[in-house]
């Protein structure tokens, strides 16, 4: 039982959820710590780990996106992995925002708290799994984050309902649409960044 009197550390309430996912998402739905410990115990630590990773792999040993890798300059990677950092802190601020927006709709706790607390459930299965950027190959990068994403999409499906306090059939839909405003917003940022690149505002890539 994860449940008791004394506050856990952040880390380990969330990190709970890798080995005992029903356990952890009873525990954040009875005991959810405030935004303030969720941010800066938790989430702020987990959104370091893939960018750096990301750094420490593409510095030593470079992307292999196919037969010889590819390096970029240490200044530029460093620029990237910030960049990437504030990224993922935005759009986990930004999804908890929108979920509490829409727990209006579906009968769900409106504690911005909470919202945060479930986006960062959810996201820590595909901070851990981000260790494997300290290789970044493409494909071992696949076959890794591939099964850390279904994780996170079962403990989103699973843990909205228990987290925000609402019935399973609206914490259903409730996720498919935090779903559809995720993949609205990566594909968004994809198209961003290949106009940028297009235009010549990107890293210059060396092999």
């Amino acid at each position: 039982m994860l449940s008791s009197a004394t506050p856990r550390a952040p880390l380990r309430q969330f990190g709970a959820a890798l080995l005992a996912p029903y356990a952890a998402m009873a525990d954040l739905g009875e005991h959810p710590p405030s935004s303030a410990r969720v941010f800066f115990g938790a989430a702020l630590w987990l959104g370091l780990c893939p960018p750096l990773f990301a750094f420490v792999g593409t510095t030593v040993f470079g992307w292999r996106l196919g037969v010889d890798p590819i390096f970029l300059p240490r200044s530029t990677v460093a620029a990237i992995s910030a960049a990437y950092f504030a990224l993922l802190l935005v759009g986990l601020l930004s999804t908890a925002v929108v979920a509490r927006w829409m727990a209006v709709t579906y009968g769900a706790d409106t504690s911005f708290s909470r919202c945060l607390a479930l986006v960062t459930l959810v996201g820590t299965p595909l901070a851990v799994g981000s260790v494997v950027h300290l290789y970044p190959d493409a494909y071992l990068n696949l076959v890794v984050l591939v099964p850390t994403l279904s994780w996170s999409m079962f403990l989103l499906y699973r843990g909205l309902p228990i987290v925000l306090k609402t019935d399973p059939a609206r914490g259903m839909l409730m996720a498919s649409s935090l779903i559809a405003y995720v993949l609205i917003s990566w594909v968004t940022l994809l198209c961003v960044t290949a106009v940028l690149w297009g235009l010549g505002i990107g890293p210059r890539i060396a092999t």
